[in-house]
């Protein structure tokens, strides 16, 4: 959750810092700091609040060293202050940490015992003094051994970035369980959360692996076990991550960029997965295979990415004929469920780091299933981990709230269908190429239905007050109602809830009055009428009505206080595209109230603790 950056170098490392917390502050801005090192003289800035809040303290109180660490926090133990703020120190060393430490209360206890003193309420804090305890007790051993030592300890999941006074050319980082990279630069080099920070000075990157201990110097870096001390090799890879991404111009947030971004990764996203020229998917030899093989299946993810799997599995269960389950990670494992012989577990992230997530694809590995994952970054732990992966070429989502991720994973999801379904002969050539064919339109139709946004932003303008919503929709585009209602919930704080459109009588329809807006995804097709009912239903009782339907010849024949039509589409193009206008309408609707569109109270990108 929380963001971590570390430089060493031959220039003032404050700058590059506060630049590379800006870049992660989508993984958490309850607090910031840094901590920099010139000589015996180890600096330390921290705040409460927001990044500018630093910047504007450092302003006043300028730090200056050659290597340095910084932070920016998601609170977990502890609420947000200065003192609970990274970097934690003690009297020598000064750590920045991303994750929790499981035994840091017995740990806390026994260094209390010993006469430590803490000053925050963190679960962090202990680390530093635990390397202080191995540096005092053994003073020849080194400040690598001493580390070492210290982390040994630990239990649970971290990311660490460590300096160490008196140690000028020495910034240290060890990894179990939370993401952290190494940056190879030219006479310096880093450390990140992830490589948004580092593009601007390096696209040469080694992604840690656990229990991985990484000892960076001004001329090198080396890469050493935890628990043996021996040198690892770990391959140098080249980050694809454009600077250009992680710039918002000339839109006023991400996430309005990203939204806007929707038919460009579409179309880059549909390039891996299709042969235009023969209109086919091609998803890969292995996986097709096994695919063929496959009596069930378990999707399993978090929050947006657990929407796009219930989507995913109508998708599935209608083109290849074989039952789906859909689980949310941190109920999965659990739960306990039972192993189906020959099935196959899909786990969604679109950081391929999220905690539960990566959890439950471990469980799936140790029950004998084969994994597959859909990911949106190359290098990421359930990348590496699962048996196959197909990737959203979304690109960096910096937003907090999802967008273009939902929709790269619906596509994704749609062309696994059809192989899906091709490899288990419930799709044959034909079908597949008209299948292939709406797939391909997909990117265009985005670009039209987002030309509605001035509509919507005067839409927003008329509803921003209303004290809660309701979303419903039938088939898939009940997903999209959940994923209405979550976008809404999440960046302008109103309460929002959404059903399938069958189960409003069933307890929802009680809360409907003439101040309850009830937004109603409604594409024309085989549920049309049914949901035309419901939405009747919704307006005899008062409610008002936002209906999101197909654009027929002769005009609009749904009766509702606002309309918004979309071209007619296909099985697959239709939650893809209806989830749009819900977008647009929680982002205008945010920005009208005033709400930080972009870093949501409470929330983080993220999510890499459990």
């Amino acid at each position: 959750m929380c963001g971590i950056i570390g430089v060493i170098g031959e220039r003032n490392a404050t700058p590059i810092l506060v630049e590379g917390l800006r870049r992660l502050e989508y993984r958490g801005y309850d607090s910031a700091g840094i901590a920099v090192l010139r000589g015996d003289d180890l600096q330390l800035a921290r705040v409460k609040g927001k990044l500018a809040r630093l910047e504007e303290y450092l302003a006043e109180h300028p730090c200056t060293g050659w290597v340095g660490i910084g932070h920016t926090r998601w609170a977990t133990h502890g609420p947000p202050t200065e003192e609970n703020a990274h970097p934690h120190t003690s009297a020598r060393v000064a750590v920045v940490h991303n994750g929790i430490i499981e035994n840091y209360q017995s740990l806390r206890k026994a260094l209390q015992q010993e006469g430590c003193v803490f000053q925050s309420a963190t679960d962090t804090e202990v680390v530093p003094h635990l390397i202080e305890r191995e540096l005092q007790l053994h003073p020849g051993r080194g400040a690598v051994e001493a580390v070492r030592a210290a982390v040994q300890q630990l239990e649970g999941a971290f990311a660490l970035g460590i300096l160490i006074r008196g140690e000028s050319d020495l910034l240290l980082a060890v990894r179990r369980g939370s993401p952290l990279l190494v940056g190879l630069g030219e006479g310096e080099n880093f450390i990140a959360s992830d490589a948004a920070p580092l593009v601007p000075y390096t696209r040469r990157m080694i992604f840690l692996q656990d229990d991985d201990v990484a000892v960076l110097r001004r001329e090198g870096v080396v890469i050493i076990g935890l628990m043996d001390g021996q040198v690892l090799q770990r391959p140098v890879k080249y980050s694809q991550v454009s600077a250009a991404f992680t710039d918002k111009w000339p839109y006023r947030h991400y996430m309005q960029k990203e939204i806007f971004e929707q038919p460009t990764v579409l179309g880059e996203t549909l390039k891996g997965l299709i042969d235009a020229a023969e209109r086919c998917v091609q998803l890969g030899t292995g996986l097709e295979q096994a695919l063929a093989a496959v009596r069930a299946v378990n999707i399993v993810a978090c929050g947006t990415s657990w929407h796009s799997g219930l989507v995913g599995r109508y998708w599935i269960e209608q083109l290849a004929r074989v039952p789906v389950s859909v689980d949310i990670a941190s109920e999965y494992r659990y739960r306990e469920p039972p192993t189906i012989p020959d099935s196959i577990t899909i786990v969604i992230s679109q950081s391929g780091e999220t905690a539960d997530t990566l959890a439950a694809l471990r469980f799936a590995r140790q029950s004998g299933q084969v994994v597959l994952a859909i990911v949106n970054v190359p290098e990421s732990t359930i990348a590496r981990e699962a048996d196959f992966v197909l990737y959203t070429q979304a690109g960096p989502e910096i937003g907090v709230a999802s967008t273009k991720a939902f929709t790269t994973q619906l596509l994704v999801l749609a062309c696994l269908a059809v192989a899906f379904g091709k490899a288990r002969g419930g799709v044959d050539a034909g079908q597949e190429r008209h299948m292939v064919e709406e797939l391909l339109h997909i990117p265009a139709m985005m670009e039209q239905v987002l030309l509605q946004d001035e509509a919507i932003h005067a839409l927003a303008r008329v509803w921003m007050h209303a004290p809660g919503f309701l979303f419903l929709g039938r088939g898939t585009c009940f997903p999209v109602a959940l994923e209405g209602a979550l976008k809404l919930k999440e960046i302008t704080y109103i309460h929002a809830e959404g059903y399938a459109a069958g189960e409003m009588k069933h307890g929802p329809i009680a809360l409907i009055d003439e101040n309850m807006p009830v937004v109603v995804i409604a594409p024309r097709g085989p549920l049309f009428d049914k949901v035309v009912s419901n939405l009747e239903e919704a307006r005899a009782r008062g409610g008002r009505l936002l209906v999101i339907t197909t654009a027929v010849d002769g005009g609009e024949t749904v009766a509702a206080e606002a309309v918004l039509t979309i071209a007619p589409c296909g099985m697959f193009a239709t939650p893809i595209l209806y989830v749009a206008p819900l977008q647009l309408l929680a982002y205008h609707m945010a920005v009208l109230k005033g709400t930080d569109v972009d870093q949501p109270r409470n929330l983080a990108k993220s999510v890499t603790v459990e």
